[in-house]
């Protein structure tokens, strides 16, 4: 996520690839970054030092130990944005110090393409010039949805976080059941994509409710009204709900130290 992050923010000009500075232990990932033209360290604290913007993307389990480094040499008016999946603005600002300033994110993997969701929260200590810049960041990779309320990242986490990994499921047993009929794999997948991202494209050009594109398209006693009929008895749509739940209620469970309560509506 890191580089999609650095690929974006290169790529719309927003920070000079002389202004950036990268930190990773992998020297195969350093070698990624020194084709962006971006100066590369091994220790945390040297590629800090100095910095307006640190970019924290580490697996959650090291955290600790990373930021601990990063505070001794960082400026402590310095803008940190964390894609640190599990660890609240609370968290960080613990390890940090409790005046820091944390964007806290969640991202999608369309963004490593450059077309991915980001919704974040700030702590009360960020500046509206850092809000501003955290926009133009988090927007240089896809769109970015801010929200006031931190708890809306574990709904984020579940519905766009989690979100590409229902719609590539989904796929898979569409293009499985074109192999079934005769398709070849081949065509079957390239049926499969394009279907999916025109159907995606045309959804957010039209700004309609998904159910009027959908009967656009289901003629009454046709191929299509038979085929939902079979999805709607077989509990489709009741299943995506509780998968989405599930979901959110896992996340809720590793930020918690607590057991955590079921959260959806009971039927």
């Amino acid at each position: 996520m890191a580089e999609a992050i650095v690929t974006g923010v290169l790529s719309e000009g927003l920070i000079p690839s002389s202004k950036v500075v990268v930190s990773d232990p992998n020297p195969i990932m350093r070698s990624k970054y020194v084709k962006l033209n971006v100066e590369t360290h091994t220790r945390n604290s040297s590629a800090v030092k100095d910095a307006d913007v640190i970019l924290v993307a580490v697996k959650p389990q090291v955290v600790d130990d990373v930021l601990r480094a990063v505070k001794a040499a960082m400026d402590p008016n310095a803008l940190v944005i964390s894609v640190v999946a599990g660890q609240n603005i609370k968290q960080l600002q613990q390890l940090l110090g409790q005046d820091s300033h944390i964007i806290r994110t969640m991202p999608n993997t369309p963004a490593m393409i450059g077309e991915g969701t980001t919704v974040w929260a700030q702590s009360a200590e960020v500046t509206s010039a850092q809000h501003e810049l955290t926009k133009q960041i988090l927007g240089s990779f896809g769109i970015e949805v801010f929200v006031d309320d931190e708890n809306a990242l574990d709904m984020a986490t579940a519905l766009s976080g989690s979100g590409p990994a229902y719609f590539f499921l989904v796929a898979e047993a569409m293009i499985d059941t074109g192999v079934h009929m005769g398709f070849s794999r081949t065509v079957a997948t390239k049926l499969v994509q394009q279907t999916m991202l025109g159907s995606a494209l045309y959804m957010q050009s039209e700004d309609v409710h998904p159910v009027e594109l959908r009967n656009n398209i289901t003629s009454p006693g046709g191929t299509t009204a038979a085929g939902l009929y079979r999805a709607e008895k077989n509990g489709f749509r009741a299943v995506i709900a509780d998968s989405i739940w599930a979901a959110y209620e896992r996340c809720l469970e590793l930020g918690s130290s607590e057991p955590v309560q079921r959260q959806r509506p009971r039927s």
